[in-house]
């Protein structure tokens, strides 16, 4: 069972994410801010991990290159999932090997959680 790691600070969106993820058969962890996230990378390396960028302790933007200097992790597919929304901002994410980028606003769950499987299938 492929495990994906939620990483979001509003807990409201979490636990809904958490859900939706889970009814589709995926073994789901929640970190609540970038640090959080890192302690759970390191410990359950993740097969995907869906990411915030606004969040406390160390922002979505620190994750992703904390996550690109690592070897073995650089490989986990991120999805960003965030309220920032400028072209600025999603470039930066996907430059920084983020495969897909979500504004909150302008994505329902069930297409977020229908990339995910789509990627964990070996898509893009």
């Amino acid at each position: 069972m492929s495990r994906i790691l939620v990483v979001e600070d509003e807990e409201f969106l979490l636990r809904a994410l958490k859900d939706n993820i889970s009814h589709e058969g995926f073994d789901v962890d929640l970190a609540r801010d970038g640090e959080e996230a890192l302690e759970k990378v390191r410990a359950k390396k993740p097969d995907l991990i869906l990411l915030d960028l606004l969040m406390p302790r160390k922002d979505g933007f620190a994750v992703l290159e904390e996550l690109t200097r690592n070897p073995e992790w650089r490989l986990i597919p991120v999805i960003v999932l965030s309220n920032l929304g400028s072209d600025h901002d999603i470039k930066r994410a996907l430059e920084m090997g983020a495969k897909d980028y979500f504004v909150k606003s302008q994505h329902p769950i069930a297409e977020v959680v229908e990339k995910v499987k789509h990627i964990l299938r070996g898509g893009i």
